[in-house]
């Protein structure tokens, strides 16, 4: 068992918070990473978006199995905290659009031949 603590997951953006925050996302096959500590041990976590909120925190929403038994959930945790590291960075620029190509979909059919 490790000392460090389990991550914390945030609570999400509400309107009472103010504006929404940035949301930057990367292609699905080049996705930065996190380790997440959970139940004692650190976790792989793909990263889905990073968050930059208004009041200048930052959060990031990540695909984690926080068990070990292959239930993977999504969660945000804010940025820094003791039990998040750096586990992967990505070698592409996030951007704020959505853009398919990066999102790792199927192609569009073509126009049918005819």
């Amino acid at each position: 068992m490790s000392s460090i603590p389990d991550a914390q997951p945030a609570r999400p953006w509400r309107p009472e918070d103010g504006p929404r925050p940035e949301v930057w996302t990367w292609p699905a096959t080049d996705r930065p990473a996190l380790r997440v500590m959970s139940a004692g041990e650190w976790r792989h976590a793909p990263v889905r978006a990073r968050q930059n909120w208004p009041d200048g925190t930052v959060r990031y929403q990540v695909e984690v199995d926080l068990l070990g038994d292959a239930r993977v959930r999504t969660l945000t945790y804010q940025w820094p905290q003791p039990g998040l590291r750096v586990a992967r960075r990505s070698g592409s620029d996030p951007t704020r659009g959505v853009d398919e190509t990066r999102q790792g979909k199927m192609p569009r059919r073509g126009p049918a031949s005819g």
